[in-house]
């Protein structure tokens, strides 16, 4: 059966293609270590709190939000427009960077606020346009399109940088990366199926999801194995999401990086990243997801304890190669074992409640580093600190039954 909606799909995957700018230039590798080192200054570790503050407070919200922006997008009829909104929000507070100069932390951080949500609260009605646009047989190969091309987005946006920040023009960096977001979400705005007339309102659209993100959470409380895995999973993909927040500033601040090593580290973290998820791909099925979850577990147990003890670059590159193997096995094994506890027909809402729980998952870790960090005027006790995420949901997810193998034999 032929792809339907080709110009649509398209345009969903360049949607991603344009965002992943955003994750990869101001979430991951050159802004937090503007952000902390030079904005706020990080001699006592004072630029990582509020760095880490700024983060989850953004989730924080975003997670509080989505079942009411869930529900909108749903039974509204104005999905396209408030991702435009959304993503309005995000590409102007970046473009905006360029006006903070240092000394300027309250005006910053709510600027960095305001763009993680706009970022992270678009991917609700981002999301939700993709059983619409792709036949169900497709929408598993339309997805991953998605991060394909993203991961295509976030290599192109940073070789843009890296001459940029090697001459130290930063204000251009920002600059670039709203007008890299903004011009390549266009075709979203043109081609994704227009807002339907007719919907809820809002208030009625936004109640009506809260009432539906509750009855799916009670299903899911009633289900004690579930229950114990997606605790374990909050514990250990908090650990995960800290690593991802403050590795570029560790490296920078501890390790002395340059912004085009970091860039250098960010792209090799991407390439092993991508070959965990492919390594790790059979054995999944043939090991079972609960056994590579805690092999992985340990892997990122590793590398906070490695990264305590780097003194050198070179070390930190090997850390990093870890890291990134460790995360593709991660992710992939992870979905797989929440696959196994979703009934048949109840995907959508299932996978809502392990989106929600993914994102509570970027709270409380970059809180504790931060806090750790600015306490002991060192980054390594905070990073020492992460590996204790990994031990508990390991320790958690021992106790889970489930996760067997899918197959018997190669």
């Amino acid at each position: 059966m032929p792809l339907k909606n080709r110009k649509q799909v398209i345009s969903w995957c360049l949607f991603d293609f344009a965002n992943s700018s955003y994750s990869a230039v101001i979430s991951a590798v050159i802004f937090p270590v503007y952000f902390a080192n030079y904005l706020i200054g990080n001699e006592s570790g004072l630029g990582d709190l509020w760095w880490g503050r700024a983060v989850s407070l953004s989730m924080a919200i975003v997670v509080l939000s989505s079942p009411l922006l869930g529900g909108i997008a749903d039974f509204s009829g104005i999905r396209k427009r408030l991702l435009f909104i959304y993503t309005m929000l995000c590409v102007l507070a970046v473009a905006s960077f360029s006006f903070i100069q240092k000394g300027m932390a309250v005006e910053v951080f709510l600027l960095v606020v305001l763009a993680n949500i706009g970022m992270e609260g678009g991917f609700v009605f981002y999301n939700s346009f993709l059983p619409e646009i792709a036949e169900k047989e497709y929408q598993g190969r339309v997805s991953a399109w998605g991060f394909g091309i993203g991961y295509a987005g976030s290599i192109l946006s940073l070789l843009i940088a890296l001459p940029l920040v090697s001459k130290g023009h930063f204000n251009l960096t920002w600059l670039m990366v709203a007008a890299f977001f903004a011009v390549f979400s266009i075709p979203a705005f043109l081609f994704l199926p227009r807002d339907t007339r007719g919907g809820l309102s809002i208030i009625h659209s936004a109640s009506k999801g809260i009432q539906y993100t509750w009855g799916t959470f009670k299903k899911v409380w009633t289900q004690k194995e579930l229950r114990k895995f997606l605790l374990s999973y909050l514990i250990y993909e908090d650990g995960v999401n800290t690593v991802i927040v403050f590795s570029s500033i560790f490296a920078a601040t501890t390790l002395g990086f340059n912004a085009q090593e970091l860039i250098i580290l960010y792209l090799l973290v991407q390439v092993t990243a991508l070959a965990g998820a492919f390594i790790m791909a059979k054995p999944i099925d043939l090991w079972g997801p609960k056994k590579v979850v805690s092999i992985s577990l340990i892997m990122w147990t590793l590398v906070s304890i490695l990264a305590y003890f780097a003194q050198i670059k070179s070390q930190f590159f090997v850390i990093a190669v870890i890291a990134g193997l460790g995360l593709g096995a991660v992710q992939a094994a992870s979905r797989a074992f929440f696959t196994q506890f979703v009934p048949l027909e109840h995907e959508s809402e299932y996978f809502g409640v392990y989106s929600m729980v993914g994102k509570t998952s970027a709270i409380f870790g970059p809180l504790v580093f931060g806090a750790i960090s600015s306490s002991f005027g060192s980054q390594r006790p905070a990073i020492l600190a992460v590996a204790l995420f990994f031990l508990l949901g390991l320790l958690i997810l021992h106790f889970v039954k489930g996760g067997e193998p899918n197959i018997t034999d190669i």
